[in-house]
């Protein structure tokens, strides 16, 4: 029977090495694309008209998609923001990349930062000419560390620094690089200026600064992360009365006033309302950085992406199950079952990107890098990424590669783990206290929903995807996994 279990793992194993093949380089264009990566935040895989979602409206986003490639098996860095953004940013799933959780730092007005030594996708397209912006969110060191944005490649960075500021959405003030942007009648306890919409103006008037140079912009855009609130527009007003509604209000939550607690949520009267329309303001912004494209005559050479950073989130009145957030998948936010990791993912680039393509591929957060690292000819960081160019789903050309594995890390919530290997996904929860006991393996191919636990079945297969668990990773002294 050793025999047996050992015969299957050594062929699974040389399974794994055949899946490797040879890359092939993108021809590097003679006239630099620009860039716009847009990042929602804890919008979840079923949250958009083009993957199924029947009760919001997403005109814009749904005709990206239209228009370029959609991916229906795209993963995030991890299940929770840092993480999940740091992988984002250096090419390393959450084994090897620095940031491993929402560790904040006390004293501070942030959380733990990129080390100095982190190579970011700003860094990459800096190096090759770019001029560089990021708005929105940022969440990977406070101002004047080596993680301030600043510091990590962006020329310009205007939005949240801290993602516990980000809880709120009538700061006082915005970060404009390493100096404060009071918002007009903002104090705390007045709600004037709504900061997404700030925001939003902010990389507007950066895609219109730069419409002579190529230009990246990361987009991090807040929405729809609790809390739930929204200016009273015609946004707003197409949902209103449109949902049964619960209010939400409880001990945790705190309104603005003399009395806020900034980490928590304002209590909301029409949550679900307000939720939908969080994410039609999310599709307009999108529609509005697309229209931008278009006046300036840049949209035929912009290369548009737009994901999320991880599941859908089920705090501050919302609800993922009423909107069928995560596309019927398992799980949410914090999880690392299929609903908290799998995002959508749309890239468009009108001529060289086929319009209404989709894509099964099986690619994640740490594939942006070495591809926009290749688009640009820097082989260098490509190396030592764990990501792999997708340039040839992108544009139809050539083998892509496929991932031998991939690997998910959590420390929170008792200590989890995920890796995906082919079809097969392994699950295990509850690591620091019962080790691999509660390990669930499911085969994606017939069972995306995750329903079926195959580990009893598969005893060979669970041997080898927890080895993968172990191998996958460097010890970290920030983020420790005990």
């Amino acid at each position: 029977m050793k025999r047996h279990s050992l015969l299957i793992l050594l062929v699974f194993v040389l399974f794994t090495c055949s899946c490797k093949q040879e890359k092939k380089t993108v021809v590097v264009p003679k006239k630099k694309p620009n860039i716009i990566y847009i990042l929602a935040d804890d919008l979840g895989y079923g949250d958009l008209g083009c993957y199924g979602q029947e009760k919001i409206q997403t005109p814009h986003i749904d005709k990206l998609a239209a228009e370029g490639i959609r991916f229906t098996q795209h993963y995030s860095g991890s299940t929770v923001c840092a993480p999940s953004r740091s992988a984002l940013m250096t090419g390393q799933h959450t084994g090897h990349t620095p940031i491993r959780g929402n560790k904040e730092l006390k004293g501070q007005e942030g959380q733990t930062p990129l080390p100095h030594a982190s190579v970011t996708i700003a860094e990459v397209l800096k190096k090759a000419g770019y001029v560089t912006g990021g708005f929105g969110k940022w969440g990977l060191g406070f101002i004047g560390s080596e993680g301030d944005p600043n510091n990590q490649g962006f020329d310009e960075f205007y939005g949240y620094n801290c993602q516990r500021m980000a809880h709120r959405y009538y700061p006082p003030y915005l970060w404009r690089n390493r100096e404060k942007d009071s918002l007009k009648g903002n104090n705390w306890i007045d709600t004037v200026t709504y900061a997404p919409d700030k925001i939003q103006e902010e990389t507007l008037q950066f895609i219109e600064k730069n419409k002579n140079k190529p230009f990246f912009a990361y987009v991090p855009i807040v929405l729809p992360h609790a809390e739930l609130i929204s200016p009273k527009d015609s946004i707003l007003a197409k949902y209103i009365g449109k949902f049964r509604e619960t209010p939400f209000k409880n001990a945790k939550s705190s309104d603005y006033g003399p009395d806020l607690i900034i980490s928590r949520y304002c209590s909301q009267e029409t949550p679900y309302a307000v939720f939908a329309a969080m994410i039609s303001r999310t599709d307009a912004y999108v529609g509005q950085i697309i229209e931008k494209l278009k006046t300036l005559g840049l949209d035929e050479n912009t290369i548009v992406m737009f994901s999320s950073d991880n599941g859908p989130h089920e705090v501050g009145g919302a609800d993922p199950y009423f909107f069928n957030s995560s596309g019927g998948l398992k799980g949410v936010k914090r999880d690392l079952y299929e609903g908290g990791i799998r995002v959508p993912f749309i890239v468009k680039w009108p001529k060289k990107i086929k319009p209404g393509t989709t894509s099964n591929h099986a690619s994640a957060f740490w594939d942006i890098l070495p591809t926009l690292a290749e688009l640009v000819g820097d082989q260098t960081v490509i190396k030592s990424s764990d990501g792999i160019s997708l340039w040839p789903t992108l544009l139809e050309e050539g083998e892509q590669q496929q991932h031998e594995y991939l690997y998910w890390e959590f420390s929170a919530k008792g200590g989890r783990k995920a890796v995906r290997k082919g079809n097969w996904k392994g699950v295990c929860y509850d690591i620091h206290k019962n080790g691999y006991d509660n390990f669930e393996l499911y085969d994606l191919s017939i069972d995306a929903l995750e329903t079926q636990n195959l580990a009893e079945q598969h005893p060979d297969i669970v041997v080898a995807l927890k080895a993968l668990m172990n191998s996958s990773r460097t010890e970290s002294s920030l983020f420790p996994f005990k």
